[in-house]
């Protein structure tokens, strides 16, 4: 590449950097940017240079495929129900200590090689996360609705901001694995996406970044040319509604609309298999994933 292409493309990402200065981004790291060797790589840079260009980045992370291959490993195997892991009290163990133990030393040890100032943290850490028992309600073939028990899955009541104010201000970037406690001190497994939109909410984030294994929300996942590059709050939920959103993309499109409507400007969902996707995403004019917008 010839020096001036390089110095326009720095140039191009300079309104961006300007725009952006000192908001605070909430990026949910998952998929295979937290598996393939090079995507964790690329994706911490990423991250590092966020922070050097003046914007904060808070990293909530999940980590499904490694909490299965651990369960696998002792015998167990994983059950879902709509995208979320029905979780006993064993199933909670291997949650905590794949998840607040490896993944998240993982991820701070990546992020201090590329000289990013990190701290990891679980949703348990100065009660960060204050969960319930979710109770999931579900639709069978014949239209009637009724409860699942899912275990020792929980959902957010509150987020309390101090101790991530506190670390973001002084320079750090927050790390944290989605386990929450009740007021008895009960240790719950929430899902990673929907966490990543009540911090994001709860902090005012400029963006939630939604780190996947897809291009984005499409008709069709088997056809990149169904992405969608933009939507409004009421065209995601539509897609909801009518169902061309499935599966584990549910909890992120749940995410997306919490944030958008608790006070987050905007909601992208990218591949994380592509090099260098968040800075694609965030310093570009065209984007790489979907951008969701409210109405």
């Amino acid at each position: 590449m010839k020096r001036i292409e390089k110095a326009e493309i720095l140039m191009e990402a300079l309104p961006f950097i300007q725009k952006f200065y000192n908001k605070t981004f909430i990026i949910k790291y998952g998929g295979h940017a937290m598996i393939d060797k090079n995507a964790k790589n690329w994706t911490a840079q990423d991250i590092v240079l966020l922070k050097y260009v003046g914007i904060n980045p808070v990293v909530v992370h999940g980590g499904g495929p490694e909490i299965n291959k651990a369960m696998e490993k002792m015998g167990k195997k994983p059950e879902f129900v709509h995208g979320l892991r029905v979780t006993d009290e064993e199933t909670l163990d291997i949650v905590e200590m794949v998840l607040a133990g490896k993944i998240n030393g993982d991820i701070v040890s990546k992020l201090s090689k590329y000289g990013g100032k990190a701290v990891g943290l679980s949703g348990k850490s100065g009660r960060i996360i204050l969960a319930k028992k979710k109770l999931k309600k579900i639709k069978t073939e014949k239209g009637e609705e009724i409860e699942i028990d899912l275990g020792r899955v929980g959902e957010t009541v509150e987020v309390n901001t101090e101790l991530l104010e506190i670390l973001i201000n002084n320079g750090y970037i927050p790390v944290v694995s989605p386990i929450g406690l009740d007021e008895k001190g009960e240790a719950y497994n929430l899902n990673a996406d929907t966490v990543a939109g009540d911090i994001a909410g709860a902090l005012k984030a400029e963006k939630l970044i939604l780190i996947t294994d897809v291009d984005g929300i499409m008709d069709d996942v088997n056809n990149p040319e169904t992405l969608h590059r933009k939507l409004t709050a009421s065209e995601l939920k539509e897609m909801i509604e009518d169902g061309r959103i499935k599966g584990g993309m549910i909890p992120k499109a749940e995410s997306a609309l919490y944030a958008l409507e608790h006070g987050v400007k905007s909601v992208h969902i990218i591949n994380g298999k592509i090099p260098h996707a968040l800075l694609l995403e965030i310093f570009t004019e065209e984007g790489i994933g979907t951008m969701i917008t409210r109405d």
